[in-house]
């Protein structure tokens, strides 16, 4: 139709399909605030609501204090490893002096250094006892370690089973939630897409276009885009059985469209020419001429081969002739392109016709005497008096 539209038509149409658009982007913004915000209607989970609160603090005090014995037992350790490794390495040091001074001792044979060599026996096996008693230390700082670190297990344990069940509470209200938010969504949205439908079957031709246009593209982006995500799933059945729907309507209400149309078709091809013309716009014929198609049947004619006056489809006039300068001429213009007359009012005339004023086929001009008759004036039989 766009090609049948004045200039200036044209761009105030551009421009209302961008006020519908801003109109639809404003809604949209709107609407996705109120979705949003939706949620926050209810409480937020938390997962002591679905515990028993006691066993819960007490074994969470458990674990705390595990815990801490824990890590104090490895600091113990770290320490005990510590004093052990010294303890080590002075009798290794020790044990190493001794066997130094026993080699010298055996070279000079002197009786007088046996009670040296009892002295140093004596603190080597000192040494000795302080490295078992920091063995005995590390053993039983990792012993308590080890004690400290099962009873963390243990309690921690017990409360991830007390945790395991309230998780499954808080899953089964937080699916209960979803399904609560999602009607919500369901019971904003639905009514505007309701709404949207209605608006295009009724009142999208209307003075108002730009708003009904705005309004459906914010239902639709609604429906489509701040429900249909958040439906329940439940293993897909539900998003399948939604979409299986939702194509079911769309396309009954295309069958049905199309049927409609053609009803119509066959109705307005059964009527006369001059009531066909009426209920045709001349935009929407001008525009269908211009694809090359029939504007009352809508089916391919070859417009330019200059001899097709009529559609082979339906009847209906496509070209007649200027009643005023006979140029053959769309029978849908309202102005004769040649000589720029108006169409007569019935908007066509039957190709072939003469122009008003034509002279018929056989007659004179006017104002000349068909031959073989006297001009006006003369007398009869003067020509026999000559």
């Amino acid at each position: 139709m766009s090609k049948a539209l004045r200039l200036s038509e044209k761009w105030f149409r551009r421009g209302l399909w961008l006020v519908a658009l801003v109109f639809a982007s404003f809604l949209i913004g709107l609407g996705g605030t109120i979705v949003g915000d939706l949620p926050k209607v209810e409480a937020p989970l938390q997962l002591d609501d679905f515990l028993d609160r006691n066993a819960a603090q007490a074994l969470r005090a458990q674990v705390k204090e595990a815990r801490q014995a824990e890590q104090e037992a490895q600091t113990a350790l770290e320490q005990a490893r510590l004093q052990h490794a010294k303890a080590r390495s002075e009798t290794q040091a020790e044990r190493e002096t001794f066997s130094n001074w026993l080699a010298a001792r055996r070279a000079t044979q002197r009786a007088e250094h046996d009670p040296e060599v009892i002295a140093r026996t004596q603190a080597l096996d000192a040494l000795k006892a302080q490295e078992r008693r920091a063995q005995q230390a590390v053993q039983a700082q990792d012993q308590a370690l080890l004690d400290a670190r099962q009873a963390a297990q243990a309690a921690q344990q017990r409360l991830g089973r007390l945790e395991q069940g309230g998780y499954e509470k808080m899953a089964a209200e937080r699916r209960k939630v979803e399904l609560r938010v999602f009607l919500y969504r369901l019971a904003l949205t639905l009514p505007l897409l309701v709404a949207a439908g209605w608006l295009f079957a009724k009142k999208r031709k209307s003075t108002w276009w730009p708003f009904v246009w705005g309004f459906i593209f914010f239902a639709v982006f609604a429906f489509f885009v701040e429900l249909v995500p958040y439906l329940p799933s439940y293993g897909g059945y539900v998003r399948y059985v939604v979409g299986i729907v939702v194509t079911a309507l769309v396309g009954r209400y295309a069958i049905l469209a199309l049927n409609r149309y053609l009803e119509r078709q066959k109705q307005a091809e059964a009527l006369p020419e001059q009531e066909r013309r009426k209920e045709l716009g001349y935009d929407v014929a001008l525009a269908r001429l211009a694809k090359g198609v029939c504007p009352g049947c809508e089916r391919l004619v070859d417009l330019k081969d200059g001899v097709t006056d009529y559609c082979p489809h339906c009847g209906i006039g496509l070209f007649d002739r200027c009643g005023a300068c006979g140029t053959r001429k769309s029978a849908f213009a309202r102005f004769c392109h040649a000589c720029g007359a108006g169409a007569a009012p019935s908007g066509t005339a039957s190709p072939g016709v003469a122009p008003a004023g034509a002279v018929p086929s056989g007659m004179p001009p006017a104002g000349v005497a068909p031959t073989g008759t006297p001009p006006q004036g003369a007398m009869p039989g003067a020509a026999g008096n000559r």
